[in-house]
């Protein structure tokens, strides 16, 4: 496999820059919305120091093409969630779909949610209304965000096995941007990220009112988005921030309650959704602004495995099972190609 470059680990404080994703940017204009100044302001990040890239970490191989989307009807991948057969559910942004992904890469729309009455021009930041993150549970439900603004449609939405019509059982704030959804089963709740809020909120599985469960300053916006991607893991929750390029920890309680959040690694501009690799802390972070797949080691230093090179496009996404990372292209600048791929983790 061809050696990718290395990324030192640290990064200085005065990192702490705001960098607007472009692609987020192009596809706002496209829609006809503009950001107001602060998101749109950009800075070029300070220079990386500290210790060198991580020997060691898993590399991928074997990268292929599972399934392509339509660009042009606004199929930006922007979430996974795995089903049993080896196909996905995918969250798609601009054209405010769920869509399927069998094993054998066909695909279908399972739902395609309406536009607020006010055109979703109140949604917060970008100006237009989306479908993020989605998530599947083991009886075969879909559960997926909308972010949509003022109108009542901006929450965790479910959508029962074998229905076309989905259900809001989660309402949220219209001032939220609900981006990653995650199901924690032994605490009976979802869990998502609230992107402009730079929060994690809580709700209960059956449905109803959700409350905010931590809202650290280490996972607030400087600009533009904060929480961003969301992981459950080893007595954890762990939460990307966009803005400041970091992961961060936050223990769980026992009570359920959050704990004092910690960041775990820095320097990952432009980080969008990151998985766990089965090997304790090691992860693999998807960085949206400069389409590559990022290795994170234990002690938070890192080193990209795959790039443009491999077909890697405005990175959204990454899910590991077994020995396989789902990866998605959101492929929001012009000419870009939405895809969902597929590479084998081996080594390391």
């Amino acid at each position: 496999m061809r050696q990718k470059r290395n990324i030192p680990m640290r990064m200085s404080s005065s990192a702490a820059h705001v960098r607007v994703s472009s692609a987020v940017l192009g596809i706002a204009l496209a829609a006809g919305t503009a950001f107001g100044a602060a998101a749109c302001a950009s800075a070029e990040p300070a220079a990386s120091t500290g210790a060198p890239a991580p020997a060691g970490l898993i590399e991928l191989a074997h990268v292929r093409v599972l399934a392509e989307f339509d660009e042009s009807a606004g199929q930006n991948a922007e979430s996974i969630a795995l089903e049993p057969d080896g196909g996905a559910v995918i969250g798609m942004i601009s054209a405010r779909q769920v869509v399927r992904v069998r094993g054998d890469g066909g695909t279908e729309v399972l739902v395609t949610m309406p536009v607020p009455a006010d055109g979703g021009g109140t949604t917060p930041v970008v100006g237009f209304p989306q479908v993020t993150g989605v998530a599947r549970d083991q009886g075969g439900a879909v559960f997926f965000l909308y972010s949509a603004g003022r109108g009542g449609l901006t929450g965790i939405w479910r959508l029962a096995p074998g229905s076309t019509e989905p259900e809001l059982i989660v309402p949220m704030p219209a001032d939220t941007m609900p981006n990653a959804l995650l199901i924690d089963q032994p605490g009976d709740r979802f869990l998502v990220t609230d992107s402009t809020g730079g929060r994690v909120w809580e709700a209960p599985l059956s449905g109803g009112e959700p409350s905010v469960w931590s809202a650290d300053p280490t996972i607030a916006p400087s600009g533009f988005f904060g929480a961003n991607g969301l992981k459950l893991h080893a007595g954890a929750v762990w939460v990307s921030n966009y803005d400041l390029g970091t992961i961060v920890r936050i223990p769980v309680e026992q009570s359920g309650a959050a704990g004092p959040a910690a960041v775990h690694a820095t320097g990952l501009t432009g980080i969008d959704d990151f998985d766990f690799t089965g090997r304790g802390e090691e992860i693999l972070a998807a960085l949206n602004d400069t389409s590559e797949l990022v290795g994170v080691a234990a002690d938070g230093s890192h080193r990209v495995l795959l790039d443009g090179d491999d077909g890697l496009q405005g990175t959204t996404a990454v899910v590991v099972r077994g020995d396989s990372a789902f990866i998605t292209n959101g492929a929001l600048r012009e000419g870009d190609r939405p895809a969902l791929r597929v590479a084998r983790l081996v080594g390391g």
